[in-house]
């Protein structure tokens, strides 16, 4: 197969199982794993795209991702965090690295080879972590704490493989140290310059406008990987602590507007990663799967029951971290693209280490004692390529059995410790007057999660002596865009008297819910027909509606703006629920009150907010309507 074929295959499969992942609710990363290892049975990639190509392609776009998820890591989520988040990617990484390299040796790994897997594997990575907490929608302080280790903790495993892999390519303990030290301060070095001349030179581009919208994504893009290449030319491996510097730096500068740069990054972002899961797991055959089994299972085991836990209870130990937290974090630790991305390349530097030091073996020394000095090292390094036949297949099932623990098991965890919830289906209303205080009332009669944000002091001081949890700010307000704690919440009904600050609630909040699940009231003075009207298509409509690209879904049957609700509560109309049954249907229900605004349909415990053009069921429900005084 000729490359351009096969890489529009790997694109399709890619999407395809994140599309499928999405409506089984199970993480992505399961079916991208195991569809490409089919994939890699029929045609691997390496014979498609060359071994060069493929880790270089690799290479770049992993900093794609880990500079696509640095640029969402804001200091400001550290307040009340700052020593757990700091533990966990200092103190929490060296107990892991220190404890996987003991559960190796235990597995049966060679203790060189093993001290390189402890380094390997403390990561965990934003295209594991991510997707499970898109699909979890934790506590902002526990959403927090992992988005930061993911991040920042990959560059710190790959720079600690790097000193790894020196130290047992060198073979001398004393030399190895003072290598190890070497390439850490300039690691260090080379990333730091870099991150302050790229990102001084971004900034400034920005605020002086020189870049125009439609090409800051771009140009973005094209300097993560410019500074990537080049750190990792002027200090190997340095790329990946290179942009994620970069990231964190450009993310928290203030006044510095990203939105273009984040919302380009992440649509590649998903795409990346779906084809890298593909392209890595076709590299590992079933044979080597089979051989590596035993070994995985014993220390998969220990990763997961003894290894984490233990690093994240001593690492978090005295931390502004709650008991629920920190035992959420000891078993949370799926791996990801980089584990397998990094080891791949470490495996494939391993033969070519020992490659060299046969050439140089072969050639000798100036005297015999330097010669028997070199084919000793040949010959160990020869036995490290044959232990490290299992590498790669090792991480393989490592990485999928921890996405399945985790991505499928956490959920019920984090629901028993009051942390998340594996079905949020609660309603928050931008808005608080009211006809959405009762409604907010009957929903929480109906265990629905409900959360009002109100800048209104009277509408705040009802709602709470209503006994209802709301939020005094401004809808689109920092603190309510970036901090609000949405944890449960499933769609947004935005009910203020303002259109424009609707829409742009609903567009807003329509990256964190879904555009499918953020709602507006209808726009007062919109000329669009009603469910059962023609409509009327003029160019004097045309210029008097709002663009539909600047709207959201339109809420509620019939669908109502917010000065006609008013008028219908001051005019005695009551927010009610109405239980759906054989004996009174929905038919009955709309013969009995015609003028029913119907809101919401509860089943299950899990609130759907009706539109003008909704299929609802006759029975089996819980109806929430707008309704006559009885």
């Amino acid at each position: 197969m000729t490359p351009a074929p096969y890489l529009a295959l790997v694109l399709g499969v890619a999407v395809l199982c994140q599309l499928l992942a999405y409506r089984m609710r199970v993480p992505s990363i399961l079916l991208l794993l195991v569809v490409g290892f089919g994939l890699g049975q029929w045609v691997a990639p390496e014979d498609v795209l060359g071994r060069d190509l493929l880790f270089a392609g690799v290479n770049i776009s992993v900093g794609i991702i880990l500079f696509e998820g640095s640029l969402s890591l804001r200091f400001r989520e550290l307040r009340g965090l700052s020593t757990a988040v700091l533990r966990l990617c200092s103190l929490t990484v060296l107990l892991a690295w220190v404890l996987i390299t003991a559960a190796g040796i235990v597995a049966g790994l060679d203790w060189q080879l093993a001290l390189l897997v402890g380094a390997l594997l403390v990561v965990t990575g934003p295209t594991v972590i991510a997707p499970i907490v898109r699909q979890l929608r934790p506590t902002r302080r526990v959403s927090s704490m992992l988005r930061w280790e993911g991040i920042v903790v990959d560059p710190i495993g790959a720079i600690l493989a790097v000193l790894v892999f020196q130290a047992v390519i060198l073979g001398q303990p004393g030399g190895a140290l003072a290598t190890a030290v070497t390439t850490l301060g300039w690691t260090l070095l080379v990333s730091t310059v870099l991150t302050l001349a790229f990102g001084v030179l971004l900034e400034v581009a920005m605020r002086r406008h020189l870049i125009p919208d439609f090409l800051e994504g771009v140009a973005f893009l094209a300097a993560a990987v410019g500074a990537l290449v080049l750190s990792n030319l002027l200090q190997p491996e340095s790329g990946l602590l290179t942009v994620t510097m970069l990231g964190i730096y450009l993310a928290n500068r203030p006044g510095l507007r990203l939105e273009n740069v984040r919302e380009f990054k992440e649509n590649l972002q998903v795409l990346i990663v779906g084809a890298l899961f593909v392209l890595l797991a076709g590299r590992v055959s079933p044979a080597e799967v089979v051989a590596v089994a035993p070994t995985a299972l014993v220390f998969v085991l220990l990763l997961v029951l003894v290894v984490r836990p233990a690093s994240v209870l001593l690492g978090l130990l005295g931390t502004e971290a709650s008991r629920q937290e920190r035992t959420l974090l000891a078993f949370m630790a799926p791996r990801g693209i980089v584990a397998a991305a990094v080891t791949s390349i470490f495996a494939l530097e391993i033969e070519h280490a020992a490659g060299n030091a046969r050439e140089e073996a072969a050639l000798g020394g100036a005297d015999p004692q330097e010669t028997l000095a070199l084919q000793a090292q040949a010959e160990r390094l020869e036995l490290l390529v044959v232990e490290s036949a299992d590498l790669v297949p090792l991480v393989f099932v490592t990485i999928v059995v921890t996405v399945a623990l985790y991505g499928l098991g956490v959920g019920r965890l984090a629901e028993r410790l009051g942390l998340a919830t594996t079905t949020p289906n609660g309603v928050v209303f931008a808005g608080a007057p009211v006809w959405a205080r009762q409604a907010a009332g009957v929903l929480q009669e109906l265990k629905v999660p409900v959360l009002l944000v109100s800048s209104a002091p009277g509408e705040v001081a009802q709602a709470r002596m209503a006994g209802l949890r709301v939020e005094r700010t401004h809808i689109l307000s920092e603190y309510a865009v970036e901090d609000m704690e949405l944890a449960g919440i499933g769609s947004l009904v935005a009910v203020t008297h303002d259109d424009d600050t609707n829409s742009t609630a609903a567009r807003e909040f329509a990256h964190t819910l879904g555009g499918s699940q953020t709602y507006q009231l209808r726009r007062q003075g919109d000329t669009r027909p009603r469910p059962g009207r023609a409509a009327a298509s003029t160019e004097a409509t045309a210029k008097r509606q709002t663009a539909s690209k600047l709207t959201a879904r339109v809420a509620f049957s019939p669908p109502m703006s917010a000065p006609e609700l008013d008028t219908a509560t001051r005019e005695g109309m009551q927010v009610r629920r109405t239980t759906l049954t054989d004996q009174h249907t929905l038919e009955d229900f709309r013969a009995r009150e015609p003028e029913a605004v119907l809101m919401f349909l509860v089943q299950g415990g899990a609130a759907t907010v009706v539109t003008p053009h909704a299929t609802l069921p006759q029975t089996g429900a819980t109806l929430v309507a707008l309704v006559g005084r009885r």
